[in-house]
């Protein structure tokens, strides 16, 4: 999958978005109280981040700009729409510490596909491992039942919320976080690995594919690149995983068709080997 340039969307005329109502949102509201203040470039991607999510572009967005919890990412999303972004009904999920901001439809189908696949879209890279492989049927099957129960207490948080930001907390018993939140994001294949080993795994001088999609968006600020995705597959699984590659661009794609908050998508990827992979 080569770079992809030129594909572009009009954006509305009069729906320019005001930088500064933005950047305040996120420093009084996620750093409120606090010495910690977020840099103004980093505040406007992460608006660009939210609004990727609201249009369609990914069904979820890990938060990791500081210590902000459920309550002041509420806070901040109703500024957000005050300010005219993301309009469209979200939802904020807990778990573990871990604050995820949700498209709740597309969410649940993301979770909804996945549970479908075959094979299954997870990547065994537990340190025992020589090398990365396509996770076995009983291991596949363990975390189809992590995610199934996810997308069941999403259901369930749907029908009962209320306004047009909702949120819930989940408890992960049992479950690799790393794999749950991969499936989340939207990645086309989510690494998993044996939990009873730690964080540890096989990654280490592998040759990875590192996937990145970006995308102007004029609507916050002239010349903003938002990095919608980022995400890596071993070199050696990628011709196996090539159908599920190849249907996750062409839905990347239809999606940013549908959509007219950003323009100039593209899609490259390059390989990289690292000492060590955190994951």
């Amino acid at each position: 999958m080569g770079p992809v340039a030129g594909t572009e969307a009009e954006v509305p005329a009069g729906s320019a978005l005001s930088a500064p109502r933005l950047l305040a949102a996120a420093r009084e509201e996620l750093g409120a109280g606090r010495r910690w203040r977020l840099p103004a470039a980093r505040a406007l991607h992460l608006a660009g981040e939210v609004l990727a999510v609201a249009a369609g572009l990914k069904p979820a967005l890990l938060y990791d700009c500081g210590a902000a919890g459920l309550a002041e990412l509420r806070r901040y999303l109703a500024r957000l729409r005050e300010a005219g972004l993301a309009p469209h009904r979200l939802h904020l999920l807990g778990a573990d510490g871990s604050a995820l901001l949700l498209h709740p439809g597309l969410a649940r189908r993301r979770l909804a596909a996945v549970l479908r696949a075959h094979p299954a879209p997870f990547m065994d890279v537990s340190a025992g491992r020589r090398c990365p492989a396509l996770c076995g049927p009983e291991e596949a099957e363990a975390i189809r039942g992590h995610l199934a129960a996810l997308l069941a207490h999403l259901g369930t948080a749907e029908a009962t919320s209320t306004g047009p930001v909702s949120s819930s907390e989940v408890v992960p018993a049992g479950w690799n976080l790393c794999t749950i939140v991969g499936v989340l994001l939207g990645y086309p294949a989510a690494y998993a690995f044996a939990t009873e080993e730690g964080a540890e795994n096989c990654l280490a001088l592998t040759p990875l594919r590192v996937f990145t999609v970006q995308a102007s968006c004029p609507r916050i600020k002239d010349g903003l690149r938002v990095q919608i995705y980022s995400f890596s597959i071993p070199e050696s699984l990628c011709t196996e995983l090539k159908e599920v590659l190849d249907a996750w661009c062409d839905e990347l794609k239809e999606a940013f068709s549908a959509q007219s908050d950003f323009v100039d998508l593209c899609i490259s990827s390059e390989v990289v080997s690292l000492p060590a992979v955190a994951l």
